[in-house]
Order: C-alpha cells, then structure tokens, then sequence
C-alpha cells in the first residue's frame, strides 16, 4: 500500500479523442489551461502532448510546446511538467501484402536527437521515455523504439538533466529499462509508468499487472494506469499495489456512463477516491524532493 501518492494528469494525448469529445484540449492555450485546471484540483504532475491546433492531429512541433509551457508557466501555477518525447516513432505500413513503402501519412520516424529538440530546448522537470517497440492496437502500426535509440535518447536527456518517466507497455520493456539504468543512463531514482491495457501490450488483468510488479527492481518510483472504464478503477489499484496514480483524457474521456469528463474531473474523482482510503495527495514540491527534480522557473 502506498499511502503517499502523487497523481499525474494525461492532459490531451495524441489520439483522435478530440473527435470524441470537445472537452479534449486542442490549441496550445488549451491545453495550458487543462494543465493549471489539473493541478488545481490536485495533479501534481501534468503530462502534455501537443496537437495541431487546426486539426487536432498529434504534432511535435517545438512552437507548439514552447507556447504551452509558457503559458503554464506564466499562469504561476505550481504543476511539475511531463513533456512527452514519444513522439517520432510511429511506422505505418503500406499493407500487409506490399508494408514497403511506408504509408507516408501515417509515418513519422526521426532520429534521437529530434525527438528530443523540445525537452533540450524547454527543460521540463520530466519527459517520457517509450521503453520498447510494440504493435500498438492498429493493424499495420508499429510505435518504434529500438534499443540504440534509447540509448542515444536516454543519454540526452541525462545530459539535459531531465528526469526521464519510463514508459512501460509491457514486461520485455521493463527489461529494457533494467539494462538502460545498468548502463548508468537513467539515473536513481528511477521513475516508470506503467501502461496497462493497451492493445496489444500487457492487459490490465492483475495476472499481468503482478507479473510487472514482481520485476520491479526495489527502489524504483512506479506509476500505473489503464484506458477507458478502467482508468478510474485503476487509480484506486494503483496505490493499492504500492503506485502512484495517472487519469486523464489522454486515455479515458468519460466521468460516469454517458457523463464526458474534464481533466479537472478525472483529477477530483481520483482524490476523492484516494482521500476515502487515507491515502496523502502529494503536492509538486513533495514529489521534487522525492523524485530529485530540477526546477528550473
């Protein structure tokens, strides 16, 4: 059990959410203000994509991020900031009889260091770091991360002195975390999410959820969440299984049956939930101490 938590909010994400519900962030002031309507209902951590703000379609355009982060930070609002920086690795293929060439609409693969330009230039508290390569719930996508860009990526971000958040999907990435932290690129302590439930990825049953657990190295900061119906349940497990909590619309946009959620929302239930098992909400300048962050504004 886990009676200091911390929650992460998963503002806006890069799927097609948007579509679903109009309270999904779009524009960069937007989503600032999801990010300070988050922290003031209890988030201590914000977790920020950035979309096209004409289309909504996920970007990773640099401007995007700098006007969000200056917005969040202009606002005076006490919120440490996740940047993700999973961006950039998304393969498509042409079909399953003819994958080459690449669908190009769908293909976005650059190297380590462009993934990165935003998180070296904005020098958040915290990016993510995708551990692994999976197929990821559509029919000839593959979310791309090979080992040696990892390692090229976790260095930057080490040099950057960023905290990275390990972004686990399933066990084999959690072995790829072991060894990248072993290679004294990630440093103590270590913080990972794990991302339950995703297709095709661990599922959120507690077989699989136990089996992450039970390879969790001692001393490592985890967080966990599922998609869907499931985030909110998974808010209360996650601190029932020693964790931290993450909800948000990245992943689940819905309060109640038929009731779409704010960010705000998903927050306030979440502390309402952990409240009611006497579990402590921790604040950002607890989760610094924890973690080791640098605040740099």
């Amino acid at each position: 059990m886990n009676w200091d938590a911390f929650i992460t909010c998963a503002v806006t994400g890069s799927g097609q959410s948007h579509v679903k519900s109009d309270k999904v962030p779009v524009t960069p002031q937007q989503i600032a203000d999801a990010c300070v309507e988050a922290a003031k209902a209890g988030a201590a951590v914000a977790h920020v994509h950035v979309r096209d703000p004409n289309t909504g379609a996920p970007s990773r355009d640099p401007a995007l991020y700098r006007e969000v982060v200056a917005r969040v930070r202009d606002s005076g609002t006490d919120v440490i900031l996740n940047l993700t920086a999973g961006m950039g690795g998304d393969i498509v293929l042409g079909s399953p009889e003819a994958p080459l060439p690449l669908n190009e609409a769908g293909t976005d693969l650059v190297g380590a260091t462009e993934r990165l330009v935003h998180v070296e230039e904005l020098l958040p508290e915290i990016c993510t770091l995708d551990c692994g390569t999976m197929n990821f719930a559509e029919a000839d996508y593959v979310m791309t991360n090979t080992p040696g860009t990892l390692r090229a990526m976790a260095k930057r971000i080490q040099d950057a002195g960023v905290k990275p958040e390990i972004e686990i999907f399933d066990l084999g990435h959690l072995w790829l975390a072991k060894t990248l932290v072993d290679e004294g690129l990630i440093d103590d302590p270590v913080l990972v999410q794990l991302c339950m439930g995703i297709p095709f990825g661990a599922p959120n049953d507690l077989n699989s959820l136990n089996a992450m657990l039970n390879n969790m190295p001692d001393g490592w900061v985890y967080s966990m969440f599922s998609i869907g119906r499931m985030q909110l349940p998974y808010a209360a497990q996650a601190v029932l299984a020693g964790g931290n909590v993450r909800v948000g619309l990245e992943d689940n946009i819905w309060l109640d049956r038929g009731v779409k959620a704010s960010n705000g929302d998903l927050v306030d239930r979440s502390v309402t939930m952990l409240s009611a098992m006497n579990v402590s909400v921790m604040t950002p300048a607890q989760v610094r101490e924890k973690l080791g962050l640098k605040k740099r504004w």
